[in-house]
């Protein structure tokens, strides 16, 4: 006669051990950016955290990334706080954060330092001109599309010399110039730039000796 087999229950899983979801990961990802971005993270300690964030398998591994920053829109009150520092001693400054559009209108307009550059920016310029520097630039994602508008003027845009450059502009009477490269790394960050120039020019090339070391969103393996 067979005996029926007892099935042990299983014990209570501890919160640590759960599995994450990529929205979890995702959470985690956003926290680090902005403190990136707030000048709470080198460049180092950014790029590990966010690596690590997006191979977390469980909940335990997601918490030691954030424990030591504060929660998002609340400041610590210290009484004697120090601004963070950048590696090699100095201070880094927080990321400016930035119309997306730019408009010179018989005139100038120049964004370069450390601000804030998300999805899409728009560039016009009229009987102007228009400066773009996005070598120091903080990406909050992984492709940045540029649309320009030159009329009798000119738009000039400069990236980090390990991102990928893209364009697809029309010249009329002038001209668009964009040095097309495709970096290596396929998680780098996609600047593309679209748009026209008529009697105007707009010229987009990378800058050679400055990298992005902004780690950007890599995509989740299955």
């Amino acid at each position: 006669m067979n005996k029926a087999v007892t099935r042990p229950e299983s014990a209570p899983v501890a919160e640590a051990d759960l599995r994450c979801s990529d929205a979890d990961r995702e959470r985690v990802a956003e926290l680090l950016r902005d403190a990136y971005a707030e000048g709470r993270l080198t460049v180092d300690e950014h790029a590990e955290r966010i690596e690590a964030a997006y191979s977390a398998k469980t909940f335990g591994d997601l918490v030691p990334l954030t424990r030591d920053l504060p929660v998002a829109g609340e400041t610590p009150r210290l009484s004697m706080e120090k601004p963070p520092l950048r590696e090699g001693g100095t201070q880094l400054p927080p990321a400016r954060t930035e119309s997306p559009s730019m408009v010179a209108v018989f005139g100038g307009a120049t964004r370069k330092g450390r601000w804030r550059v998300g999805s899409h920016l728009r560039a016009i310029a009229v009987f102007g001109g228009v400066d773009i520097d996005l070598t120091d630039a903080v990406f909050e994602s992984p492709e940045v599309v540029i649309e320009v508008a030159a009329v009798f003027g000119g738009v000039d845009i400069k990236v980090p010399e390990n991102v990928s450059l893209h364009g697809s502009g029309v010249g009329i009477f002038g001209g668009f110039d964009v040095k097309e490269q495709t970096s290596p790394d396929p998680y780098a960050p996609v600047v593309r730039i679209k748009g026209g120039a008529v009697f105007g020019g707009c010229s987009a090339r990378p800058r050679r000796g400055k990298k992005l070391k902004e780690w950007v969103r890599k995509q989740l393996d299955g």
